[in-house]
């Protein structure tokens, strides 16, 4: 069986609802799941702010927090962020931060990696933020499975992200599109579909 990882942070949960829709659809492809959130890096005076941010926070402090055994732990990772000025929130920066142990014994080569994530508006950052993603998978020395144009599902008006499955929220909470979330369901087989082969594969070799 293939162990996937999905490590998500979200403030107000539409990042979380994609996450969740990722980790669902792995199951049903045979998967072994983990739905993993990171650590909350900031204030609570800043939180506070936010009503929909605190009550995120409270919805889903059942999600288990993500470890780096969780990554040693997975054959296939899929991490999900929001966009930060055209980059991944700091809070998922900083546990990807954490993984120089890991990466200098060589644990996470070969994993095999997918992102998505979620901006307020179209062309907010989405498709930087998933490159920026990459850059550290390169490191890695892992795999990286983008969903391309490989599923009708992509053509949507509201997908058409070649990288990773984005949604736009108009800052709206836990307002992800149906397509997006069908889009994250095929992104999700098709990291699973990709982690079964190069495990048998490597197995054999």
């Amino acid at each position: 069986m293939t162990n996937v990882a999905v490590i998500y942070y979200s403030s107000t949960g539409n990042v979380h609802q994609l996450a969740r829709a990722a980790a669902e659809e792995a199951e049903k492809a045979g998967a072994e799941v983990r739905l993993r959130r990171v650590a909350e890096l900031a204030s609570e005076e800043v939180i506070a702010t936010n009503p929909a941010w605190a009550e995120h926070r409270t919805a889903t402090v059942d999600v288990e927090e993500a470890t780096l055994a969780d990554l040693e732990w997975a054959d296939a990772i899929l991490f999900g962020t929001p966009t930060r000025f055209g980059l991944p929130a700091a809070q998922l920066k900083q546990f990807i931060d954490a993984t120089g142990g890991l990466w200098f014994q060589g644990k996470l080569v070969n994993k095999v990696v997918s992102s998505f994530t979620s901006t307020s508006q179209t062309h907010g950052g989405q498709e930087s933020t998933l490159l920026a993603l990459n850059n550290t998978f390169y490191h890695w020395g892992a795999i990286i499975v983008p969903p391309g144009w490989a599923d009708p599902v992509q053509f949507s008006e509201h997908n058409g992200n070649p990288y990773g499955v984005s949604g736009v929220s108009k800052n709206q909470p836990s307002a992800v599109h149906e397509d997006n979330l069908a889009a994250v369901a095929f992104q999700a087989r098709r990291t699973v579909e990709i982690a079964d082969a190069l495990k048998r594969g490597l197995q054999q070799s």
